[in-house]
């Protein structure tokens, strides 16, 4: 699990072989922990799925 960047207390990683899922990002931060597809072609973020995060 390289690790990408961390940004106030959120690690963003990825692993190296998870197949042939698209271009994504996965974040955590203590027990929440997030996915997210990078749409590289329309320059945008897409949520894949989340784990006890809050709407906010």
């Amino acid at each position: 699990m390289p690790t990408v960047l961390v940004v106030k207390g959120w690690r963003l990683f990825f692993y190296a072989n998870e197949g042939n899922e698209p271009i994504h990002i996965h974040a955590r931060n203590g027990g929440t922990e997030c996915k997210f597809w990078l749409k590289v072609d329309v320059f945008d973020i897409e949520e894949a799925w989340s784990h006890a995060m809050t709407p906010r």
